[in-house]
């Protein structure tokens, strides 16, 4: 089991509370055996002796005992138990945090919804269960062995009998928990699209209006609760199966002994009270047996989850970060691309791309969807690496610089403005944390943003609720622009900044492009070609390739290309 081995060692910075978890629970273990001992001797001094005192101080003594049972095992379950939550806390940690620093090709494979099941339902599935299982095999494995010290002493034949229906238990349990781990698998892997849909409806609830579509996801979300259940119920079902199964084997031992032991005691060989010392302790010890087989599913429930969460964990990232990066400096400007070449699984997106931009010049990049622009941008910022050829910043590969110095140099502003549930001076501040208020409210002011934020109920301390959902388009982009500013990157990427806005916000958000493409090298991805006329550079590509390099004049004089959409565009 080295999934369960692996999730162990999550345990290990918890050792003290495991410690006095597990003296609790020997303690525990201890007084089942000692009880089922005290049997014989307590009922040789009650009925043979006639002791008065024993018989009368007995009810207290059971009460007592009893009570420190309870103690040991509040002690035991509780910092075993929280020892579990927090190696489990550890893993949920672990598992985001890798999430995190993937690169986006792992995000285009795997669906959103998926990822959140696995650090919701399957850390939840590990964290239901680690609990259980390490108190229980504690607790249980202890007391079991006491026991069997118990009846060992009292009849070791009656021992032995009583013993061998314990390989007939295990049988069933192997089977069952096998089929349980592959329940439980699947179970999470229905959760984990059921969660997809979840994602997807609440993140376009606009289309879903928009279209009627309300009915069609109903059905969606109908097949993929169905599809859960299913699952749960054969967890159910093998669950429920366990405790019966094993209850049956068991009560053939029961019998077995009964049947001996009660013929030892009628031919003189056994005495009564021991019959009943060993009968008590055999009692007792089927108990800790069936919670042990329980455990079993258990711990195959656990490996189902414990599965999908390391396949997170191990994931490896094709971006990979230099042993020693190079710390990039104020004056490394210049971005160029030698003979690049990208795929995207078998599709060539980009084919032996060679592009210079000088420190400070306005690249606009135009040509029909699907042409490779926002690619060639996304390799800049090492998003991706390219399969062949090399990215240059400033005089160095890309591939050798620090991700944390690269990710610094780099500043954007996507087509799709991703806000968070946060205030208006926060989002803003996500762009240099730490960032004074006045520097905040400076960025916020160059961005044109100042003015409508200072209008709404708590000026910069409003919170703009999901994905800046209370906020207009326009106002969404330059909040996104100020963060921009704030970052005071010298590298900036504008992809399709305005394309979504109408005439007023586009003017008031172009104005607010202008500040910051000042002093920067800025790539800018347009397909509105009024907002690229400007440019140092206007670069085509068409087919991942780069068809036409110019200023707008000598391109419309070239009538390729970029002339024909233009001409689409503004017509003669």
């Amino acid at each position: 089991m080295p999934v369960f081995k692996r999730l162990i060692l999550y345990l290990k910075p918890y050792w003290g509370r495991i410690v006095l978890a597990a003296v609790a629970s020997a303690i525990y273990g201890g007084l089942d055996a000692a009880f089922a001992y005290m049997v014989e001797p307590l009922l040789k001094k009650i009925f043979s002796t006639k002791d008065t005192f024993i018989f009368s101080f007995l009810p207290v003594a059971i009460v007592l005992i009893f009570i420190f049972r309870g103690i040991t095992r509040y002690i035991s379950d509780y910092f075993m138990g929280t020892a579990a939550q927090l190696a489990v806390q550890d893993v949920r940690n672990e598992i985001f945090r890798k999430n995190i620093l993937l690169d986006l090709n792992f995000f285009h494979r795997n669906q959103t919804g998926s990822l959140m099941s696995r650090v919701v339902n399957d850390v939840a599935a590990m964290q239901n269960s680690v609990a259980a299982i390490i108190a229980g095999l504690f607790r249980d494995m202890i007391g079991f062995v006491s026991l069997l010290g118990v009846i060992f002493y009292r009849d070791w034949q009656l021992a032995l009998l009583s013993l061998t229906v314990i390989p007939l238990t295990a049988y069933p349990a192997s089977i069952l928990g096998k089929k349980m781990k592959y329940a439980a698998r699947r179970g999470q892997e229905e959760a984990g699209a059921f969660a997809n849909i979840l994602q997807e409806t609440f993140s376009g609830i606009k289309i879903v209006k928009a279209f009627s579509l309300e009915n069609t996801m109903v059905d969606r979300f109908r097949q993929a609760n169905l599809n859960c259940y299913e699952f749960a119920r054969k967890m159910a079902k093998y669950d429920a199966l366990s405790s019966p199964v094993s209850e049956v084997i068991t009560s053939l031992g029961i019998a077995a002994v009964v049947f001996f032991g009660g013929s030892k005691v009628m031919a003189a060989k056994l005495t009564a009270a021991e019959f009943f010392s060993f009968i008590t302790a055999m009692a007792m010890l089927y108990s800790p047996l069936k919670k042990l087989l329980a455990s079993y599913g258990n711990v195959q429930r656990c490996i189902g989850a414990s599965e999908r969460v390391f396949e997170i964990i191990d994931a490896t990232s094709k971006v990979v970060e230099p042993a020693a990066g190079y710390q990039l400096t104020p004056d490394d400007g210049r971005v160029e691309f030698r003979n690049v070449t990208f795929k995207y699984q078998d599709d060539i997106v980009l084919h032996g791309v060679n592009l210079v931009a000088k420190k400070g010049e306005i690249v606009a990049l135009v040509g029909p969807s699907g042409g490779g622009k926002s690619t060639l941008v996304s390799l800049i910022a090492r998003y991706f690496d390219a399969n062949e050829g090399e990215v240059i910043v400033g005089s160095h590969n890309v591939r050798d610089i620090a991700k944390e110095s690269l990710m610094g140099h780099i500043a954007l502003v996507d087509q799709e403005t991703i806000l968070f549930h946060d205030t208006v001076a926060n989002n803003i501040r996500y762009g240099r944390p730490g960032a004074s208020d006045k520097d905040v409210m400076k960025a916020a002011t160059a961005a044109y943003a100042h003015d409508f934020i200072t209008t709404m109920p708590e000026g910069y301390q409003t919170s703009i609720g999901d994905r800046g959902v209370r906020l207009s388009g326009g106002q969404r982009q330059r909040i996104c622009i100020a963060r921009a500013l704030l970052k005071n990157a010298p590298i900036l990427i504008l992809d399709e900044a305005t394309s979504a806005l109408d005439t007023e916000s586009e003017q008031m958000v172009q104005r607010a492009l202008e500040n910051l493409m000042v002093n920067r090298t800025t790539f800018v991805i347009a397909h509105r070609l009024s907002t690229v006329v400007n440019a140092d550079k206007i670069v085509v590509l068409e087919n991942g390739k780069i068809v036409e390099i110019g200023t707008h004049q000598a391109l419309l004089a070239g009538n390729g290309l970029y002339s024909r959409l233009c001409t689409q565009q503004f017509g003669n």
